[in-house]
């Protein structure tokens, strides 16, 4: 297990997967990368779940964070009674 994962799991936290408004070009690519977690909006932008991300759900989204061109993306980790 990696750390993320640990992080994930214990200590009553969770990671989420977030995206900055104001850098999102629209281009789409993480929807293609992470489709459990990412839909589209009918011009391109991303429309994310909110829910807490799973180990398999959080490989994707790392993913998607990587690969994103005007790197909008980014996974949140924060205590697990914080909606």
């Amino acid at each position: 297990m990696n750390s993320a994962s640990a992080l994930g799991r214990a200590g009553g936290h969770s990671r989420l997967l977030r995206v900055d408004p104001a850098a999102c070009d629209g281009i789409g690519m993480c929807a293609h990368l992470a489709p459990r977690i990412i839909d589209l909006d009918p011009w391109g932008y991303p429309i994310l779940t909110g829910h807490p991300l799973d180990d398999a759900d959080a490989r994707r989204a790392a993913m998607a964070v990587a690969a994103c061109p005007r790197r909008a993306l980014f996974i949140e980790d924060r205590p697990a009674n914080i909606s």
